[in-house]
């Protein structure tokens, strides 16, 4: 079995990890572009972790700015096995209410302005998205929500959408009617290609408020939603940390994404773009060598 070593991906509130051994930020550089922010090293509880601010510390980025292809790449890149996402969502169900944990487990992708795949013309892919999150990640996340008595909901659908703004009342609506349980503008490609680079996904989502569609919600605040992700965000790093301590050092695998790749490259080998290839060397060098 391999090593373990646990990606965090902080959402908004989620700029650090307290509490890490040897802790130290370092700069990693991505044929993709630049990443959001240098990665966090460090160790906690013997198990080896890297920490990445989506946002950038001080959230300079935003939902539709940030190179989201770079910050997998980069995790990939250092040898993370698996990857923890923390996000701030709106609630579009009633029992799922602000300061609650979602542990999402689909997906609905309405974002339009992204980079969302690591492949492209020359080096044309398809992987499956049927299962967007790793049962196995995923049931550690709830495991260690139950035994550190954090409120939380297991299954899931985040709504995906563009932003900056918040939505109207009558997307939110609309999205209700389809039977999503949360909204945010992040996670959805994040699991996109976490799937292509073959790393094992599982998503927290923090409710910070109930979207428009609540007659006490019907004008969504950014102080509104700060408040609340702020009480959210030490549950969070703690949830994290806990995560961690779940994980045995030496891994179980996860083969339906650690192999998905076997099955997903199109382009026959004599017509594969060369410098295409030269990027995918971290997300997709086990079956391109």
């Amino acid at each position: 079995m391999a090593k373990t070593v646990l990606g965090v991906i902080g959402g908004s509130g989620v700029y650090d990890i307290d509490g890490l051994d040897n802790p130290h930020w370092q700069k990693i550089e991505s044929p993709w572009g630049a990443p959001s922010d240098d990665l966090l090293f460090g160790t906690y509880e013997g198990l080896d972790m890297v920490f990445l601010p989506r946002h950038g510390r001080g959230h300079v980025q935003t939902p539709s700015s940030i190179n989201y292809r770079a910050n997998i790449d980069v995790l990939k890149r250092v040898g993370v096995t698996d990857v923890i996402s923390v996000s701030a969502v709106g609630s579009l169900k009633e029992e799922l209410p602000p300061g609650l944990f979602v542990i999402v487990d689909q997906f609905i992708d309405r974002t339009f302005a992204r980079e969302k795949s690591f492949f492209g013309p020359g080096m044309v892919a398809h992987v499956s998205m049927a299962h967007p999150v790793d049962p196995r990640l995923a049931k550690v996340v709830a495991d260690a929500a139950s035994d550190e008595a954090i409120v939380h909901a297991v299954g899931g659908t985040y709504l995906c959408m563009e932003g900056p703004q918040f939505s109207s009342l009558a997307e939110s609506n609309l999205y209700r009617q389809w039977g999503c349980s949360v909204i945010g503008m992040t996670a959805a490609p994040e699991a996109k290609l976490a799937r292509e680079a073959e790393l094992p996904y599982a998503l927290i989502a923090m409710v910070t408020d109930y979207d428009c569609w609540h007659p006490d919600h019907d004008h969504v605040t950014v102080d509104a939603v700060i408040k609340v992700l702020m009480a959210n965000s030490a549950n969070a790093r703690k949830l994290v940390c806990a995560v961690a301590k779940k994980l045995k050092a030496k891994r179980d695998p996860s083969p339906t994404v650690e192999a998905v790749l076997d099955t997903a490259l199109m382009t026959a080998p004599e017509k594969r773009d060369p410098a295409l290839l030269a990027k995918l060397d971290a997300v997709a060098g086990r079956v391109l060598k």
